[in-house]
């Protein structure tokens, strides 16, 4: 249980750090954030489980990196969902997506070398 609330919490200071690279890409302040990366959560789990299924043949083609395109929908969606998460448009989505990916990938290696 603690574990799972020390990635909830590192998903939403993922997205405040994307906050400040990525141009467009808004989060009005910590507690936005952590309903966003819940959201985002969430939405992963059935709409970008079943879109990943859907569309495994052409993430195979393009090597995994179709999935940067439905992260970024994924992103797109939660912006008009939760207030005070806010995404200008569909580039400012895939290049979040890219960067809380990478973010989340050494977040991963930090949790799971302990």
């Amino acid at each position: 249980m603690l574990r799972l609330l020390l990635r909830w919490f590192l998903h939403a200071l993922a997205l405040l750090i994307v906050t400040e690279i990525v141009p467009g890409f808004h989060v009005a302040g910590f507690s936005y954030a952590l309903v966003a990366a819940l959201v985002i959560g969430l939405l992963n789990a059935t709409l970008g489980l079943l879109l990943k299924i859907v569309t495994l043949p052409l993430a195979i083609l393009t090597l995994g990196l179709f999935f940067l395109v439905i992260n970024a929908f994924i992103l797109r969606l939660v912006s008009g969902l939760v207030p005070g998460f806010y995404v200008s448009s569909f580039g400012a989505a895939f290049i979040g997506a890219a960067v809380l990916a990478l973010i989340h990938m050494a977040f991963r290696a930090l949790i799971d070398r302990q």
